[in-house]
């Protein structure tokens, strides 16, 4: 009886937003080159997955904070 593949051991979880920013930023060049084989295509799309939750979730983190020390009011963002 043939074994099923064995489950890739879980990467670990970026270091920072803009690890995971350029870790994603790369598997997306690997993936679009066409070079990759359909098993490596397929468990860099899940990543790539896991990254852009990271990077969302980090992002609606600051946002929040951001609502905090504006005391709730949404301020335009300048770059002074």
């Amino acid at each position: 009886m043939p074994k099923a593949p064995a489950a890739p051991a879980p990467q670990p979880e970026p270091a920072s937003y803009e690890a995971a920013l350029e870790e994603l930023e790369q598997l997306v060049a690997r993936i679009e080159s066409g070079q990759l084989p359909l098993e490596q295509m397929l468990a860099g799309y899940q990543r790539g997955a896991l990254l852009l939750n990271f990077c969302r979730t980090r992002l609606e983190a600051v946002q929040e904070q951001i609502k905090v020390l504006d005391e709730g009011a949404l301020q335009p963002w300048t770059q002074d």
